[in-house]
């Protein structure tokens, strides 16, 4: 798999692929309220607002995934299901500590609470569970408050 920047070329696929892995991952677990604000225009907003923290996983030219990295936190990172078990992810993790440990010493996450599946790749990740908090997430309408697992990681 080739990890390179995101270009404005990539902000469709990107949001395509950030929608439906988010509505798979969070559908059942967040307010409705929060669903229902999760609609394709807010996510091509946010990836177009995030693109320059962005890059993408492509195999073959095909986009597979993406991690975005904001200042210390690994703030998005999603994979096609087809890509699933391929060590897709675990590629795009590593890169994303990698952009972070040339700045920082330590990197965060958020993991909404309940999402086991991805809670489980963070700790064999090497990710530490630090606790429960409640976080602000973007949406076109404002912030909105989700509870989440706060994952914290040394990369030093």
């Amino acid at each position: 798999m080739k990890i390179v920047p995101a270009s404005a070329a990539d902000i469709a696929p990107v949001a395509a692929l950030w929608h439906d892995g988010w509505h798979e991952a969070h559908a059942a677990i967040v307010p409705p309220e929060l669903v229902a604000l999760r609609v394709p225009a807010e996510f091509q907003d946010r990836t177009a607002a995030h693109i320059g923290q962005t890059h993408v996983g492509l195999i073959d030219g095909e986009l597979v995934g993406f991690v975005t990295v904001e200042d210390d936190e690994i703030y998005q990172l999603f994979v096609a299901p087809a890509a699933r078990g391929t060590g897709a992810a675990r590629a795009l993790i590593v890169h994303g500590e990698g952009l972070i440990a040339k700045h920082h010493d330590r990197a965060w996450l958020a993991c909404t609470v309940g999402n086991s599946r991805a809670a489980h790749f963070y700790q064999k990740s090497g990710w530490t569970l630090a606790g429960e908090e409640d976080l602000l997430v973007e949406t076109g309408d404002g912030p909105f408050p989700v509870r989440v697992w706060r994952y914290e990681k040394a990369l030093k």
